[in-house]
This record gives structure tokens, sequence and C-alpha cells, in this order.
């Protein structure tokens, strides 16, 4: 519950979201516990809903990667402007931004009002949220300055633009989606 208001005060912008988040090593398990509990809704949602047996363990595999590559990025950040301290209270605050970001989104998606096309426009404002939270979280939970927020948002940017590439090489696009990707093109 106390995370749940914590995102909610950093998606608004208010100042003590951080208190609302547990930096301690408990803290930290139990968000990585809630982020592997987004990943499998994430993963098993598509199963659910819509019968595609396939989808699960790459998913898993793909919402790894992601994970992964972005934290990389984020560490090489945080070692070059000395800031290490803050990876725990990061770490804490963006699981759980993804676990209820996650489980909204994917609530929307099995109700058939986002994803596949559907409702675009919440989309954009999840990724616009998206964006909101993560500087907050530099900002807030963080105390990075201006300039290491943006150093650091970059970073994620990058590391979401390599985990695709990674994502793209490893599980490539079926027949059809890559001829509409290409008839976009002409």
């Amino acid at each position: 519950m106390a995370a749940g208001r914590g995102v909610f005060a950093l998606l608004i912008g208010n100042r003590r979201a951080a208190g609302y988040f547990d930096a301690t090593q408990r803290g930290l398990v139990t968000s990585f516990i809630a982020l592997v509990f987004a990943a499998a809704v994430r993963s098993f949602l598509p199963i659910i809903v819509s019968k595609d047996h396939d989808s699960a363990l790459v998913s898993l595999v793909q919402f790894a990667i992601l994970f992964g590559v972005q934290l990389g990025c984020a560490v090489i950040v945080l070692r070059q402007i000395k800031r290490m301290d803050a990876l725990v209270p990061y770490l804490v605050a963006d699981n759980w931004v993804t676990f209820f970001v996650t489980l909204i989104f994917g609530a929307l998606t099995a109700a058939g009002i986002a994803g596949d096309g559907a409702g675009d426009g919440i989309t954009i404002i999840f990724g616009i949220a998206v964006l909101v939270l993560e500087v907050n979280i530099a900002r807030i939970v963080m105390g990075l300055a201006p300039l290491q927020i943006a150093s650091l948002v970059v970073a994620e940017l990058v590391g979401a633009l390599l985990a695709v590439g990674i994502i793209i090489l490893i599980f490539p696009l079926p027949p059809d989606a890559m001829a509409q990707l290409s008839s976009l093109g002409q």
C-alpha cells in the first residue's frame, strides 16, 4: 500500500514520495518480488486472454533483457556521476513503478481498452506518465541535479533502444509484421 501511495506521489511530483519506499535490503527484495510478479502477469496475460501459448517464455526473456540493459545503462551513469549510493532507492522505486504500471496497463489491455492498436491514446498517456515517473524518481527519490536527471533518463532511453535491438536480433519479427513495417517505408 505504501509503495502504491509512493508511485502516485511520484506521479504528481510530491516531494515526500521517497518516504513511501523502503530503501533497505528488505525493501529491495520486496520490490524485486513485485517486479517478478509484474513480469509474470505481463507474460502470462496473453495466454489467459487470447490462448496464445507460445509467447510467455519469450515475453519473460524480453522483459529480462529490457530490465538488464536499462539497469546496466543506469549503473554506468550513476558511476560516472559518483552516485552509486542512489542505486538501491532507484531500484526500489523503479521496480514498484514497473509493478503498478504493468498491472494497470495489463488490466486495460485485458479489458480491450489498450494494446494491439486499440487505445493508442492510452498508450501515449502511459508513455508520458512513465517519463514523468522516471524523472521524478531521479529528482525526488535519488536527489539528482537537473543535468544528472537528464543523463539518467537519456541512459534509460538508450538502454531501452539497445534492448529492443537485442530482442529483435534474438527474436526476429514474424514475416507478416516485417511486411507491415516495410510497407510503412513506401
